[in-house]
């Protein structure tokens, strides 16, 4: 709204606040204006030592305000907008700080919250974690607190009816967790222990956390057409076809039959139909599950990857790896193929996200072949 900025700076009685615009990427435009063209000027620190507010018509010093944005989605920002920002990406919590946060904060929040007392009510350890894993899939920790206060208040109503003994401590675990909360709404498929043939395990990235991503890839007697189902973006398709054209390139080098692709159609397939899917970094694992399928020779079992792929057969580095890698802890991944480029962003990450896993680093599709493929 007109005069927001200067009425805000009249309640702080301050030249020099912090203003922090929450939720940037969620603005519209309506019959009022475009608010991301009132604040190109604002956020500008060229500018707006003598921004003009139309509410009151008066030259303003903003060169002193410090101005703080969040987004989900930066992606969603005008681009000029977001030219004028320093962009700091902040990644999602690992299991381990989701516990130490609800140990030393939610748990405390909640009893306080709810009327309750830790003699009252006590929350193991093991229960938490099953909490985390059982019951919310997410980047923080919002769910996580809100089953914590489902608990309390689940114990806080058996007090009020009388169905506890006074001077009791009612102990939460793993075992009787589901009393409170019912049966969980996540389970975590293993990894196959055994390989397959035209069946990959990629990684994916996606608002609430890392995923996997299980891409099957079966052929059939056809006249060379590809079939991709799935829910797949446009993007993905993309990679897809480059796939699929790479592996033609290179099929006689594995055993592949040059004629296959004309008599035999190829079908991708990406289970979870209902969940959209879009992006480039499943270049590499469409790329093996192809390859598989064509030349009859299994993929490893237990090995995941993800990378984009060009045409040439060159790896493109990719985003949310420390997600990524989460996931395949999770799944039961041991190898993890990533493109040679991302070895930086691996080296930053702790050695709690990396333990467990050999991550092996590729540059071309003839070094995935050579690790994924018997």
């Amino acid at each position: 709204l007109p005069g927001k900025i200067i009425q805000s700076l009249k309640r702080v009685r301050s030249s020099n606040p912090l203003f922090c615009l929450d939720e940037i990427d969620k603005m519209t435009s309506d019959f009022r204006g475009d608010p991301a063209a009132a604040l190109l000027e604002a956020l500008d620190p060229e500018q707006n030592s003598h921004f003009r507010d139309h509410y009151v018509e008066l030259p303003l010093d903003l060169s002193k305000v410090l101005f703080i944005a969040t987004a989900n989605d930066a992606g969603n920002i005008p681009r000029p907008l977001l030219d004028r920002m320093e962009l700091i990406e902040i990644s999602s919590y690992t299991e381990n700080e989701k516990l130490h946060i609800a140990e030393e904060h939610l748990v405390a929040k909640e009893l306080d919250k709810n009327g309750l007392t830790k003699k009252e009510l006590s929350i193991s350890r093991t229960a938490l974690l099953s909490i985390i894993h059982g019951y919310t899939r997410e980047a923080g920790v919002r769910n996580l607190e809100r089953k914590i206060g489902a608990v309390c208040r689940s114990v806080a109503e058996k007090q009020l009816l009388g169905e506890l003994p006074e001077g009791k401590t009612v102990k939460v675990t793993a075992k009787n967790l589901e009393e409170f909360l019912g049966k969980p709404k996540f389970r975590d498929d293993k990894a196959d222990k055994r390989a397959q043939i035209g069946v990959v395990t990629g990684l994916a990235w996606t608002s609430v956390g890392g995923d996997t991503l299980t891409i099957e890839v079966g052929t059939m007697p056809g006249k060379g057409d590809m079939i991709l189902t799935g829910n797949l973006g446009d993007v993905m398709k993309e990679s897809a076809r480059i796939a699929l054209s790479y592996v033609r390139s290179v099929a006689s080098r594995y055993g592949a039959d040059k004629e296959f692709f004309s008599k035999n159609d190829i079908h991708i397939h990406i289970p979870e139909g209902s969940v959209p899917k879009d992006g480039p970094s499943a270049g590499i694992t469409m790329a093996t599950a192809v390859l598989s399928a064509v030349s009859k020779k299994p993929v490893r079992a237990k090995l995941a990857m993800t990378g984009e792929l060009t045409l040439r057969g060159q790896v493109l580095p990719i985003g949310g790896l420390k997600e990524k890698l989460l996931a395949a802890a999770r799944y039961g991944i041991q190898t993890v193929l990533v493109p040679k480029k991302n070895e930086q962003d691996v080296e930053e990450l702790d050695a709690e996200i990396t333990d467990g896993i050999k991550i092996i680093y590729v540059e071309n599709m003839e070094q995935v072949v050579k690790e994924a493929i018997e």
